[in-house]
């Protein structure tokens, strides 16, 4: 379950931001009775006032499916693309279960997220205002600044703390891209006597 170390040449910033969440959607290839699902696969429920798909848990690779009736299904909780894809199979194996020729078909990654921590407070304050083209911070309505970056096109919520959240990637290779990016930014705006 565990992978290789990382490639530190990778990360001249010595930090390796954690994938957190790995959110993919395919098709089964066919549609399929809710109902009929989750009375035959493993791990299944279905409540239809509350939610319009079966949701489906596995514990490995640890990850939840919504399972709609015209065959689309989301996985999400993955740790990696790779992990995604297996956990796809396995969801589109326990649907065969309740008498259906599924199969994945069209599976892609439609979000990526992860987290970074650069070790000491940052002034946020500051950040906003020497890049507010690209930072939205208001205390008002948020406690974390807000960075869009464009290329890769990753939005990342700064914490005071030091805590880096990076949204919105479609390849683990862009997390880690954004945030030797914004590193040598964030350095600018260390509190003075933050340790």
């Amino acid at each position: 379950m565990s992978s290789a170390a990382p490639d530190l040449s990778l990360h001249p910033s010595g930090i390796v931001p954690n994938i957190d969440n790995v959110v993919a959607q395919f098709s089964l290839g066919c549609e399929v009775d809710l109902k009929q699902v989750t009375l035959h696969a493993k791990n299944c429920e279905y409540n239809p006032k509350r939610y319009p798909a079966v949701v489906s848990r596995i514990r490995e690779p640890h990850s939840t499916a919504c399972i709609f009736a015209s065959g689309k299904v989301n996985v999400t909780g993955t740790k990696s693309e790779a992990d995604a894809k297996r956990a796809a199979t396995k969801f589109a194996k326990n649907v065969k279960k309740a008498d259906y020729a599924a199969s994945v078909n069209d599976f892609r990654v439609i979000n990526i997220n992860g987290t970074a921590d650069m070790g000491y407070q940052l002034n946020l304050a500051s950040l906003a205002y020497k890049h507010g083209r690209h930072v939205s911070y208001d205390t008002e309505i948020s406690p974390n600044a807000l960075y869009r970056m464009l290329n890769p096109k990753v939005t990342l919520l700064i914490y005071q703390s030091g805590k880096v959240r990076l949204l919105g990637a479609r390849k683990c290779e862009q997390i880690y891209k954004a945030f030797e990016n914004i590193y040598p930014i964030l350095c600018e705006f260390r509190k003075p006597g933050a340790a």
